[in-house]
């Protein structure tokens, strides 16, 4: 299947409609829509407006350095929400009622998804140095509206993750592995694109993805076990895509642009460094009380912002 049936050649305004008129899948997303602009929206401008109440950390890491600002990227960041609503009007369109079930349980758990990382926001801020640039109008928005206080872990990182594996796990439900297969691979590639697009904006920090892939190992352990973020992490910086069957988000990619090439060293040792605190992460998990009080404790070993 090529193009014709990519993923990204869906409309959103198919899903939002669908969802909201179906009876069956419409109280997943009156669920879903309030937990998202509560637990990003509401908890960031409260915590703005209302400073000191929350801690707010600063998390940069010295790799951040070895990546340069690519303002190129901007489409590919902004694209994290447009990712998932796609993802569900490819299903609604291609498989009908079969669809409503398995995508009312993944708006339902993009609510919780969101709710999972306030445990950590309700608690601890973060934020990392960004510059202000707003000499497009994208990033314009991006100032206008993101307080930037909720970079660990990263919900770009985590929303993007789980949606691509809850697509495979969906097909596999549905009997459309195998036709799917390109579709698979697709939405994969797009998360990819989209957590080294974070870095490249300047919206995050080489120690927002570990956490990230961290809190959706805790999450979502069976469609995101260790394996699984390993494998993930590897991938990352890798060589673009062939250019056939796959759409523009995902063909835009580090190595194509001389602005955005990393060198091996640099690539080897940014990957190292999310893998070491991945690891990290999930062995203090053992003695922990909860899943969050690693990256708790991380944060409070970070400098106050």
């Amino acid at each position: 299947m090529g193009f014709a049936g990519s993923v990204y050649s869906e409309k959103t305004i198919y899903a939002i409609l669908k969802t909201f008129f179906v009876p069956s899948i419409r109280p997943a997303f009156k669920k879903c829509v309030p937990s998202i602009f509560f637990n990003f929206f509401f908890r960031q401008y409260r915590a703005s407006f209302l400073p000191g109440r929350i801690p707010v950390c600063s998390v940069d890491h010295p790799l951040d350095r070895k990546i340069p600002f690519a303002p190129s990227w901007v489409t590919i960041y902004l694209d994290f929400v447009q990712f998932w609503v796609r993802m569900i009007s490819f299903l609604l369109r291609r498989y009908g009622r079969r669809a409503y079930i398995p995508v009312r349980d993944f708006i339902l758990s993009m609510g919780k998804l969101y709710a999972f990382a306030a445990e950590v926001y309700s608690k601890n801020l973060s934020t990392t140095k960004r510059p202000f640039y707003i000499a497009r109008p994208r990033f314009f928005l991006i100032h206008l509206v993101d307080p930037h206080l909720m970079c660990i872990p990263s919900l770009h990182v985590m929303v993007v993750t789980h949606t691509y594996t809850m697509f495979a796990a969906i097909a596999k439900t549905l009997g459309e592995e195998q036709s799917l297969k390109t579709q698979i691979d697709e939405m994969k590639q797009g998360a990819l694109a989209i957590s080294q697009a974070i870095l490249f904006v300047k919206q995050h920090s080489v120690n927002c993805i570990p956490a990230a892939l961290y809190a959706m190992t805790c999450f979502s352990p069976a469609l995101f076990p260790v394996e699984e973020a390993e494998a993930f992490t590897e991938l990352l910086f890798g060589p673009p895509p062939a250019a056939e069957g796959i759409p523009v988000h995902c063909r835009i990619h580090p190595s194509a642009s001389p602005k955005t090439v990393l060198s091996e060293t640099d690539k080897a040792q940014i990957k190292a460094h999310i893998l070491a605190l991945y690891r990290r992460f999930l062995s203090e998990r053992d003695t922990s009380r909860s899943w969050e009080e690693p990256l708790l404790n991380f944060l409070r070993s970070m400098p106050r912002s």
